[in-house]
């Protein structure tokens, strides 16, 4: 795992990207920095992690076990961050689906700051 790419298309391994989050030795400095390691997290199915930054309003809608089917199910390719702001993210999250065609999951994501931890909020989808 040390040497491999990150899944979130810094061009950094992860161990030196996004591991560091899912491992609790650092925390996301940002919006975009959560979003990228959660983007990691569905690729390596760390469904704890996917829970844990999930905004406390929002958790009775997402669980653990949700997260970690999605996340094994889904044969992510990769990531592309459209638009960053302080608090709203658009990306596109390109996957296969059962008949191994390319599709595009292109949502814009809220994020919310709170004692200095970054939590995903919640996302409208673009058809």
């Amino acid at each position: 795992m040390h040497s491999i790419n990150c899944p979130c298309g810094s061009g950094i391994t992860f161990h030196h990207c996004c591991q560091p989050y899912h491992l609790k030795t650092k925390t996301a400095p940002t919006a975009e920095a959560l979003m990228r390691s959660r983007y990691s997290a569905f690729v390596v199915a760390d469904a704890d992690y996917l829970y844990e930054t999930t905004h406390t309003s929002k958790r009775k809608n997402h669980s653990r076990n949700g997260y970690l089917n999605s996340a094994k199910n889904t044969r992510w390719l990769k990531l592309e961050i459209v638009f960053s702001a302080f608090d709203v993210i658009e990306f596109k999250a390109y996957y296969l689906n059962k008949k191994f065609q390319t599709e595009i999951l292109h949502e814009k994501s809220d994020f919310r700051l709170e004692d200095g931890q970054w939590y995903y909020v919640d996302g409208e989808f673009y058809e």
